[in-house]
């Protein structure tokens, strides 16, 4: 058997075991789904130990076919943005996973009326209940286990990877690497540490925090096969998926489209963002790297919550029976888990702009995705020199009309490699230590930005009717 490198993937709707070669050849792939609940608007949470387990299961399902002495590591890639509380004795949780999605605490974070020209500079993030902060502290008013761990100093929280770390090493390693720590709104992105001025205004204890370390930091050992596997690197999703293909470079755009749409542009110095992230991309000890980054919250997710309502089973299926140029399709305001970037408005009210039926009202919510894409991908641009072409990757971008829509509005041709776990592929480069990008065997699908008049037409009404939404939203 060949050596490998373990890749574990944890996102919102499955956890992923990938093993993959020095090389970047896949070797097997076991997934567990993973269920998230919504008991309440705004609220989106995972059981933490039913997680903990789907990973756990992954990873003895894949080293059940694959030898672990032959593992030479392991990375881990999570939802960033997620928090958990734990006790540190026992390792037991003692919250649910509170979702990137989740925005419980909103109006208490509005409350703070922290400045957002210095959040930003400390964090690189806007201030929003979507990022850990508020989350936390929902978490120690809320929940009497939390406040109890907290006066018998048995309190650890902090990001989902964290928690996977400290219960997945045999040593239960109290670490958090630059990626994930970068979205608690508590991380200064100058000083590469908590910031305390922040802990202070969340009122959270630096004490139940875990380290502040590089994502290459030795986290100790996974507690399955043999115990041997050393869990080499510790990063966020979107940033492992940003380097499925060796290091990412600021001629690109990167759009990750799958329960969220993430759009990353490489940094080379930072600057005022226009609307958007500054983002962690990379942070070990021989390269530290931020990114542009616009967020879609409402990808996937919008796209099953309106078919449900139209009690439409496969919209996959019905989407894929529709070119960029058709007619009659209404314009959709995708405000599902709020408007991310550029505008940062944590209640938008879903709707749709005229009539049409199940078909026509799903291909408008997927419209909407690459319209609020544009948004971003624009403000990305206007930071630099011309982007040269849009790498796509996630579910949404397994769709030619997702590709094609977003070169047709953009300008800009999309390139979507036949690369499938960009997630995973990501990090198993990283840990492999190449500095040169993994071959792959398969060309790219190339959409070229070709001039849809009526798919235009909708884009600028899109644009209007936001607008108007937003401007009456203010009043």
């Amino acid at each position: 058997m060949a050596e490998f490198i373990l890749a574990l993937d944890q996102g919102s709707h499955a956890s992923r075991a990938i093993a993959f070669t020095r090389e970047g050849a896949m070797l097997g792939k076991e997934q567990v789904p993973v269920v998230t609940e919504n008991p309440r608007p705004g609220w989106f949470e995972h059981d933490a130990e039913a997680l903990l387990q789907t990973m756990d299961v992954a990873i003895r399902q894949l080293l059940e076919q694959l030898p672990a002495a032959d593992c030479l590591g392991a990375g881990l890639a999570t939802q960033r943005s997620s928090i958990v509380c734990w006790d540190r004795d026992s390792g037991a949780a003692l919250s649910p996973v509170l979702s990137w999605r989740d925005t419980r605490h909103q109006q208490w974070l509005a409350s703070l009326e922290l400045d957002p020209a210095w959040v930003h500079q400390t964090t690189g993030l806007r201030i929003s209940a979507h990022y850990g902060a508020s989350k936390l502290r929902w978490c120690l008013d809320h929940l009497p286990a939390v406040r109890a761990a907290q006066s018998q100093n048995r309190l650890l929280w902090g990001p989902l990877a964290s928690f996977l770390v400290f219960r997945l090493t045999r040593e239960r390693t109290r670490a958090a690497d630059p990626v994930n720590a970068s979205r608690t709104l508590l991380w200064d992105v100058q000083r590469r540490d908590w910031s305390d001025a922040l802990l202070d205004r969340f009122g959270v204890d630096r004490g139940s925090l875990p380290a502040a370390v590089a994502e290459d930091h030795h986290f100790g050992h996974l507690n399955a096969g043999d115990g041997s596997i050393p869990l080499l690197r510790c990063t966020g999703d979107q940033s492992a998926a940003l380097h499925a293909r060796g290091q990412p470079v600021p001629a690109s755009a990167y759009v990750n489209a799958g329960t969220g749409a993430f759009a990353l542009r490489p940094l080379t110095a930072i600057n005022n963002a226009r609307n958007l992230l500054i983002s962690v991309i990379r942070g070990d000890d021989s390269c530290f790297a931020l990114a542009l980054e616009g967020t879609v919250n409402g990808a996937a997710t919008a796209l099953d919550a309106q078919a449900q309502a139209l009690g439409v089973s496969d919209w996959p299926r019905m989407l894929d029976k529709f070119r960029p140029d058709d007619t009659d399709i209404p314009v959709f305001l995708n405000g599902h888990a709020g408007l991310g970037s550029p505008w940062w408005c944590a209640s938008f009210p879903c709707r749709y702009i005229g009539e049409g039926d199940p078909p026509a009202c799903l291909r408008a919510v997927l419209e909407s995705i690459v319209f609020m894409l544009a948004e971003n991908l624009e403000r990305c641009e206007r930071a630099g020199q011309p982007l040269q072409r849009i790498v796509a990757s996630g579910g949404l971008s397994r769709m030619p009309l997702f590709c094609a829509s977003l070169a047709s509005v953009t300008g800009i041709v999309v390139e979507r490699p036949q690369v499938t776990e960009a997630t995973a592929r990501g990090v198993a480069w990283l840990c492999s230590g190449e500095s040169t990008p993994w071959t792959e065997s398969t060309e790219p699908d190339i959409y070229q930005p070709r001039p849809q008049t009526t798919l235009l037409a909708r884009h600028r009404r899109w644009q209007a009717e936001m607008q108007q939404a937003l401007a009456d939203l203010a009043v």
